[in-house]
């Protein structure tokens, strides 16, 4: 599996720094970032930025596992890819949603593009139709299968309704950690080594596969996108990479898992909730600002010490995971 993950890791990598450095003059022409008036103050030298640079390394990611999995399939047969290619399908389903919010935004020249109710019904569909091609090819069952334990628990058709939440809530969460430069390229790469690792344990080929797509593309955009970001990625990359993330604990049969080494996608999409809910009881602000990296940021960390905090709560809890697999 090693020569799998090196030429997957190096392809992705030097096609996502070779795509971002050339779609960057172009994204400056049509995609600046617009900055919302209720964020911090300083974020508004960064208006103008490109965004949409999630397109980068959804070609690279796109290009070199259809590659790999023609290779695969030539060697062994259609069924080891399969759970590759249906992953890869449900993150570029999911990029097509961020692609429409993007362009949406920047037609209207704020930033604000599809609805929060839009963008949830067509996520479900995804989510949906995506689970419906794993439990047909039967790469999921319906027992849930707890780390740390031999223990399963046979959720019958409750696991669809678990898995949906998990699906949509793990992609709309990880768009919600886009919010400074280089934290969710961070946070997606410590994952994609995680899983890396769960692969060669478990000695899961497709696994292999998409998890080196993962720490290439990640590694690559990081080469802009490290503050100060020369680009953003957009809803067009953070909904992508969500939904790759999110796949990679379905492809093992363990969603459960995504949440444990998500876990700081969980903690920002909580802080938007509890930060709504209490201010609608209370009409005051639970954190500084919401999702929690912002109170951070009004707490005066930098957005460098944020992105390494955040990246090092990520690492500890996947070393802790990986024991229980």
């Amino acid at each position: 599996m090693t020569p799998y993950l090196l030429a997957t890791l190096a392809a992705t990598f030097i096609l996502t720094a070779c795509l971002t450095r050339l779609l960057i003059p172009t994204l400056k022409k049509f995609a600046g970032q617009k900055i919302l008036m209720i964020g911090p103050r300083w974020h508004k030298s960064k208006e103008g930025t490109p965004s949409m640079g999630g397109l980068s390394f959804l070609i690279a990611v796109t290009l070199t596992l259809c590659a790999v999995a023609a290779v695969i399939t030539y060697k062994q047969s259609i069924t080891a890819v399969r759970p590759l290619l249906l992953s890869l399908a449900y993150a570029l389903g999911n990029a097509v949603i961020g692609i429409i919010d993007d362009c949406t935004k920047i037609k209207k020249k704020e930033n604000a593009g599809l609805t929060p109710t839009q963008k949830l019904v067509l996520q479900v569909v995804l989510a949906a139709a995506y689970l419906a091609l794993l439990k047909l090819f039967g790469i999921i069952t319906t027992d849930l299968h707890l780390p740390f334990t031999d223990a399963v628990l046979p959720l019958g058709y409750a696991y669809y309704f678990f898995a949906l939440i998990i699906l949509t809530g793990i992609v709309n969460c990880a768009n919600l950690t886009d919010g400074i430069d280089g934290l969710a390229s961070s946070v997606a790469l410590v994952i994609g080594i995680f899983f890396a690792f769960t692969a060669a344990k478990l000695n899961l080929l497709p696994l292999t596969v998409l998890s080196a797509a993962v720490i290439g593309a990640t590694l690559g955009f990081l080469v802009y996108n490290w503050h100060p970001a020369r680009v953003f990625m957009g809803d067009t990359g953070s909904l992508f990479l969500g939904a790759l993330t999110a796949s990679m604990a379905f492809m093992i049969n363990m969603p459960i898992l995504i949440v444990g080494v998500g876990i700081i996608y969980v903690i920002e999409g909580v802080s938007v909730i509890l930060q709504v809910g209490y201010y609608k009881k209370t009409k005051k602000r639970l954190f500084k600002m919401a999702p929690i990296h912002h109170h951070f940021e009004k707490s005066g960390y930098s957005e460098i010490k944020i992105v390494i905090l955040f990246s090092l709560v990520t690492a500890l809890l996947a070393a802790v995971l990986y024991f229980g697999i």
